[in-house]
């Protein structure tokens, strides 16, 4: 079976997405699945991937292959020449699977596996929750929903979810097509054992020998760092021995916001910014760590918290995070309020408990395991491409 996949960006400065698409690369390689990913060359506003021909298949690690295609505009990502080839090339697959709303690769994918008369899936990666629809170019968005992305939906063989949240928050555009969720899943191996927290400590000094705080994920509104930063200001005069610690990159006005709102609240010095973490030290972040806190708005599932479950950390999130609100019925994630006094109060009350910090370890890294491993997503995702392509069941959930 091949597979195409169509996403705007994979560069990490968007976020959970270019993360996910390797792992679910990955996963499907045991199930005999050729997987191949079409998508821009945007490494991050106004910039783009460097040594790379355009539309040259490349390979990766796990055999499957990727395609850059230039953009001509940062906003929608518009990629002409990335259209001219999925229209040439969508009819070579058996199922197109689109990653994203609202964007020109999306709209140029499902719309080339119609004239190709290919299935094809969209995974709407959390944008037509209420949160993104109301508080993200609201009437832009609405007027492209009903034009474009709504008819999409309707022609698709599935939309593919990722929590059941996700799901549900869909169900008010009563769309009869397939419906199915299936979690992401990560590679666990990594976090079987973490590098030493002293590689981390080797790059940022200050956090050594401190009780470290982590938000790592992407830099945006959405994420609620700025209740975060608010709410460790709360705490930290009584805490002498706490910081904070953010990595992530995001919007350069947004940073600039959030650094001026720290130094207001007197937190200068009290805060690492480290920036994107990748590889190695993306891990040693964990390490360093004595607890993940993601005080999101809004969050279709929630990779960066699942990969801090995994590394064993005590975690702190929303119920605005799908894949929080599911883990805290085990429990293993603490869910706060979105306001800062009440986020304030969950992490003291985690600082205070080294038996709490223990137990909701020990549940994190079982759950991971159990529901959100490659295997598990890979299994998931192979029996979706066999329904859509054999056309064998109505709308569901699994």
């Amino acid at each position: 079976m091949r597979v195409l996949h169509v996403i705007p960006s994979l560069s990490p400065s968007s976020g959970g997405p270019s993360f996910a698409l390797p792992a679910i690369a990955r996963s499907l390689q045991p199930h005999g699945v050729q997987v191949n990913v079409a998508t821009t060359d945007d490494d991050g506003p106004g910039r783009r991937k460097a040594g790379i021909s355009p539309g040259q298949e490349i390979p990766q690690e796990g055999g499957w292959t990727v395609r850059c295609f230039p953009k001509q505009t940062e906003f929608y990502k518009v990629s002409l020449p990335l259209r001219r080839w999925l229209r040439a090339h969508a009819a070579d697959y058996d199922v197109v699977h689109v990653h994203a709303l609202f964007s020109f690769a999306s709209l140029a994918g499902a719309r080339a596996a119609l004239g190709s008369h290919v299935p094809y899936i969209i995974r709407p990666l959390g944008v037509l929750n209420r949160w993104g629809m109301e508080n993200r170019r609201r009437w832009v968005k609405a007027l492209s929903f009903r034009m474009l992305e709504l008819p999409l939906l309707k022609r698709a063989a599935a939309v593919h979810y990722t929590s059941g949240m996700e799901l549900e928050d869909a169900a008010r555009f009563g769309l009869g097509n397939l419906q199915t969720v299936i979690p992401l899943g990560i590679d666990l191996a990594p976090f079987d054992t973490l590098p030493p927290a002293s590689m981390f400590g080797r790059a940022y000094p200050e956090a050594v020998a401190t009780r470290n705080l982590l938000f790592l994920s992407r830099v945006d509104v959405k994420k609620g760092l700025d209740l975060l930063i608010a709410a460790f200001a709360l705490i930290a005069p009584k805490h002498a021995d706490l910081r904070l610690i953010i990595c992530g990159e995001g919007d350069p006005m947004l940073l600039a916001a959030l650094r001026h709102q720290a130094e207001v609240l007197g937190l200068k010095g009290r805060i690492t910014w480290a920036g994107q973490v990748s590889g190695e030290m993306r891990l040693a972040a964990f390490a360093a760590a004595e607890m993940f806190v993601l005080p999101s708005h809004s969050e279709n599932f929630g990779i960066a918290l699942l990969e801090a479950m995994a590394a064993g950390l005590p975690c702190i999130s929303t119920d605005q995070v799908a894949l929080a609100a599911d883990a805290a019925r085990v429990p293993a994630v603490v869910i706060a309020k979105q306001d800062p006094p009440r986020l304030a109060q969950a992490i003291e009350e985690l600082l205070a408990s080294e038996t709490q910090r223990r137990q909701l370890s020990q549940a994190a890294r079982r759950l991971a395991r159990e529901d959100y491993s490659l295997e598990a997503m890979g299994r998931g995702l192979h029996r979706l491409y066999q329904d859509v392509t054999q056309g064998g069941i109505t709308a569901t959930s699994v």
